[in-house]
């Protein structure tokens, strides 16, 4: 059986992650999280999991549970998330560091095979082209939380050269699904639609995002791990297909038959890139099939038990 250890366990990615691989019987996996942003809620409830309360960045604790087990791989996405808390706490997003250095120093020295580390579309900043690649963009953002992740990247890359221990690096571009919590912007949206209340668009919503709904994130991510893929290499994973804030809070409010309008308010004085798309050529040729658009993944968010109204 193969073990397999996911920080932040207890967050959306990670515990959707987690669903995946508990569906197949070869996997055992343990989760750890210090709950500052994930939720027990969502730990799968399965025998061949395991929740380990647990801090990446106190290194007492994550040694404890990585010398105690022979983990195979580990998928270390533990992270301080969410643009309005990264911005308001940049000292505790640059504590994140010492929790990737502990997770990489650990993994070399209990014969985990490869390190698969969530970095971010946020480590590209304003964009100087469009799609974003992985090789040819520069990574421009100065804001912590992308600093972080970059300095995650360069330490992935120094410790496959100096030991030999393999990696992979996701930049995630807003995957989204029934589990995200209220924090980001389509859960949020949805709440406030459901609700009938003012759906706030910073600026005048002309911003531009892609959105990956979270079973085409967790399936490329498996298919890599089974079958050897994108070794010590960097991917996106996001969705080509851009939309403007102003668009899917319509298109919320469509869905939801909401009586909600759209609220405009000032743009934010930082951290509300103007747009974001992704190079996705190295996932589509990993999934072989086309993504699960915005539009059916809402639906399939407002199908969940998750956001039937109450």
């Amino acid at each position: 059986m193969v073990h397999i250890l996911i920080t932040g366990g207890a967050g959306f990615i990670g515990s959707s992650l987690a669903d995946r691989l508990l569906a197949d019987d070869r996997y055992q996996v343990t989760l750890v999280d210090n709950l500052l942003t994930g939720e027990m809620g969502k730990v799968p409830h399965h025998p061949r999991c395991t929740f380990v309360s647990g801090d990446v960045n106190r290194y007492e604790e994550i040694a404890a549970i990585m010398t105690s087990h022979a983990f195979d791989y580990v998928f270390h996405y533990a992270a301080v998330v969410g643009v309005k808390r990264t911005i308001e706490n940049p000292v505790m997003v640059l504590r994140d560091i010492e929790g990737i250095r502990n997770i990489l120093s650990l993994s070399k020295n209990t014969g985990v095979k490869r390190v698969f580390f969530s970095s971010s579309s946020e480590v590209y900043g304003e964009p100087v082209e469009l799609p974003q690649h992985e090789e040819r963009t520069p990574l421009n953002s100065r804001l912590p939380y992308a600093v972080v992740k970059n300095v995650g990247e360069s330490y992935c890359r120094s410790y496959q050269k100096e030991y030999g221990l393999d990696f992979t690096i996701f930049r995630f571009f807003n995957t989204y699904g029934p589990k995200q919590s209220t924090d980001f912007v389509i859960s949020k949206f949805i709440r406030l639609a459901r609700a009938n209340q003012n759906i706030p668009v910073y600026g005048d919503g002309s911003q531009t995002r892609t959105f990956c709904y979270i079973t085409d994130n967790t399936e490329c991510t498996v298919r890599m791990l089974e079958q050897g893929l994108m070794v010590n290499e960097v991917i996106n994973i996001g969705s080509e297909k851009d939309v403007t804030i102003l668009e899917l809070a319509e298109l919320i409010i469509r869905l939801t038959g909401s009586k909600s309008k759209v609220e405009f308010l000032p743009p934010l004085k930082e951290g509300d890139m103007t747009r974001r798309k992704p190079d996705a050529s190295k996932m589509m040729k990993i999934l072989h099939h086309d993504l699960i658009s915005l539009e059916e993944g809402i639906r399939k968010i407002l199908a969940s038990e998750v956001f039937q109204p109450s």
